[in-house]
């Protein structure tokens, strides 16, 4: 099957039964499958399952522990079983671990079958599921292996953010300040004289959806502009691998918004940024997420990073603000420069 990279249709509507009526009303599959994990087809798939044509539903435990091969085979275990053909339908119901691996599979499965994301968290909705970056962690290593493919259509629904717990929702929002960060000051403006619970997500859903949609449309595969969706990404990266090596995890937002802090940091360091605009960032960032320990063997972090995707050869590159509004990638920095980041980081909190 020819791989899809033109754009998918991204729809956002306030119910989800009317996302799924119109996906249907135009197209026809010879069976269809939802997955998803514990919690979404316990809180999730209920607001669905009447308005999906006749289907199976296969349920995997949630987490990003399960982003692995062997979660994948499961998975392909269970769609061979049920004698899924090409002309077949995935509904990747969950956030943005379930839509990396579920496509991941779907991609792979049969040389690859038509699948839809229905992303039922902030992360997945504001920027996980769109794209069509797919993938899994491989020997502790985040998304290491994987795919660029690009779904049948996005469904997106701000209903699903009523089912999430809060930290789950904070972790999210991460995404969406990087986009403003690097994308409009104004919206980062707007955004950062409210806490979480007072945001408009539709809104903001809109606007981070339209910005990365507009990139990736640019840059499908990463080679130039794309790589400033990594704004925090290197260093967030390597400590939430860290973390999820250790059996501690946190959570993807969290690590992310550690990122931004200590690279905001470095692009000061860089003149790319104003003192005065670190400081708007890292007070905003201070207010909303917790403080968390960077290892003291730094070795383990660079380590991490010196396997990010972004890098050339044993060069560390990052995508840091350019100001707050844009933002410049492949920017090379050293460890020195690293290390002094991640100690800024830490004097934030103290």
């Amino acid at each position: 099957m020819v791989r899809r990279f033109d754009m998918p249709q991204i729809v956002i509507r306030q119910q989800p039964t009317e996302l799924i009526a119109e996906f249907f009303a135009r197209i026809t599959y010879s069976q269809v499958v939802v997955l998803a994990d514990e919690n979404t087809a316990q809180f999730c798939y209920p607001l669905i399952q009447a308005a999906i044509p006749e289907h199976q539903r296969i349920t995997i435990k949630a987490g990003e522990e399960q982003k692995t091969l062997e979660t994948c085979q499961q998975v392909w275990e269970q769609l061979t079983n049920l004698k899924l053909d090409r002309h077949s339908l995935i509904i990747i119901l969950g956030g943005g671990v379930l839509g990396d691996m579920g496509g991941f599979c779907a991609a792979t499965y049969k040389r690859g079958i038509d699948f839809v994301l229905m992303p039922t968290t902030l992360l997945a909705q504001a920027d996980a599921s769109v794209g069509g970056k797919l993938g899994i962690d491989f020997m502790g290593y985040k998304n290491h292996i994987g795919v660029f493919c690009e779904p049948q259509a996005t469904l997106i629904s701000p209903a699903f953010l009523k089912t999430l717990p809060e930290r789950e929702l904070r972790s999210g929002f991460a995404e969406v300040i990087k986009h403003c960060i690097i994308s409009d000051k104004v919206t980062w403006d707007t955004l950062r004289k409210k806490n979480v619970a007072d945001q408009d997500w539709e809104t903001l859903l809109a606007h981070s959806v339209d910005f990365k949609r507009g990139v990736v449309a640019t840059d499908p595969k990463e080679k130039g502009l794309r790589k400033i969706l990594n704004f925090g990404h290197t260093i967030g990266h390597a400590v939430e691998s860290y973390y999820l090596q250790s059996g501690n995890r946190i959570f993807h937002g969290e690590a992310i918004a550690i990122g931004m802090v200590a690279e905001a940091a470095i692009a000061t360091s860089k003149n790319l940024l104003k003192n005065s605009e670190r400081d708007e960032i890292t007070a905003y960032l201070k207010i909303t997420y917790p403080h968390i320990t960077i290892p003291a063997n730094r070795k383990i972090i660079f380590d991490f990073m010196l396997q990010d995707k972004k890098n050339k050869g044993n060069k560390i590159l990052m995508a840091l603000p350019e100001g707050i509004g844009k933002a410049r990638w492949d920017v090379e920095v050293t460890r020195e420069e690293i290390n002094s980041a991640l100690d800024f980081y830490q004097s934030v909190y103290t």
